[in-house]
């Protein structure tokens, strides 16, 4: 049985049903060898660190995207799966020296936390603001748990923890191909820009798919979908492993970027910086969140390099003009409004 979720709800721009046309690929293509083309181009190694840095994070808005805006699920534990992927990689690639299948199980070992995790709290038919609470409070005990690991006793094999200091001095990923190095500045880059687009356009397709219309189909009226013979439960433990995969390839990127990760990853402040990407790009929408994330990464590096000193309460301040202002997010703020105006208005009889 095929489901339509043509139908939308609280200003909702549902991708399923609606295969991606022509000219959304062409735009998807043209970004990305812009951003590939431009960017190395301009020879500012600063600018593509930051960058970098600024798609990594991306992709972790996205994993929320998709789990918020098209299951409804709001899970305030992003930022555990994107922990749980950068620790991974640095235990496993300093034990092992094998950092290409470390990064493989830094999105994994994500995946098989979610799996336990939802389990329990989706199967136990838990209440939509009980599970983002329970989030929450996971986020909080694998930040302070991570933190309290400063003793000599708390060692993985023969990598020390270190509490609050965080794992410095991790490798790269020891690949090449051709004139790419992949443990070069450029060659993160990259690799960053390659692991959001193709994130970004298999989340795309996958909503085009029967699986990704019932997942939209739960999120509109779960009821009405169970009734219809489909165990929402099952989609909604997917829906969260999925989303737990891409913020722990997230992480793994991460670690990749700074050769060093830390208890900051959990943070709570992380945990809210995903939520205000989110909203302010605009939850509807996939590519919102990205551009979401962009903006508000630019402007904290902005208002840091002029001097403002608080800068988390302009953040706060933007937010709540965002909130009230465009309560859609800016994308489909912006796109309700072209429609607007190129729509032609119909006069009344």
């Amino acid at each position: 049985m095929m489901v339509s979720s043509s139908t939308s709800t609280m200003g909702f721009d549902s991708y399923a049903g609606k295969p991606p046309s022509v000219s959304w690929w062409v735009s998807v293509l043209i970004a990305a060898i812009a951003l590939a083309v431009v960017i190395p181009a301009s020879g500012d190694i600063a600018v593509q660190l930051d960058l970098s840095l600024a798609l990594i994070l991306c992709l972790l808005a996205l994993s929320m995207s998709f789990l918020w805006g098209y299951v409804g699920i709001l899970s305030f534990g992003q930022t555990i799966f994107f922990g749980l992927g950068g620790y991974t990689y640095a235990l496993f690639s300093l034990n092992t020296d094998m950092s290409g299948l470390a990064f493989v199980f830094a999105i994994i070992v994500p995946m098989l936390f979610a799996m336990v995790l939802g389990y329990f709290m989706i199967y136990g038919r838990i209440s939509d603001i009980y599970l983002s609470v329970i989030t929450l409070v996971v986020t909080l005990i694998f930040e302070k748990g991570v933190r309290a690991t400063s003793g000599p006793e708390y060692v993985i094999s023969s990598v020390r923890l270190n509490g609050q200091n965080g794992i410095p001095g991790l490798p790269g990923l020891p690949y090449t191909f051709g004139p790419l190095d992949l443990q070069s500045i450029e060659g993160i880059f990259y690799l960053s820009l390659f692991a959001l687009v193709v994130t970004y356009v298999g989340i795309r397709l996958f909503l085009v798919s029967s699986s990704g219309r019932i997942m939209v189909g739960i999120r509109e009226n779960e009821r009405r979908m169970e009734l219809l013979g489909y165990d929402s439960r099952l989609y909604k433990l997917f829906a969260f492993i999925i989303a737990s995969g891409i913020a722990g390839l997230a992480g793994g990127l991460y670690a990749v970027w700074g050769n060093f990760v830390g208890p900051e990853m959990f943070s709570l402040n992380q945990a809210a910086m995903v939520v205000i990407w989110v909203i302010v790009g605009g939850r509807s929408t996939l590519i919102g969140p990205i551009l979401g994330t962009l903006l508000i990464q630019y402007l904290t590096t902005w208002l840091g390099t002029v001097g403002v000193g608080q800068v988390t309460l302009v953040l706060g301040v933007i937010l709540i003009m965002c909130v009230l202002l465009f309560p859609q997010g800016l994308v489909p703020t912006f796109r309700d409004l072209v429609k607007g105006l190129f729509t032609p208005k119909v006069k009344g009889a």
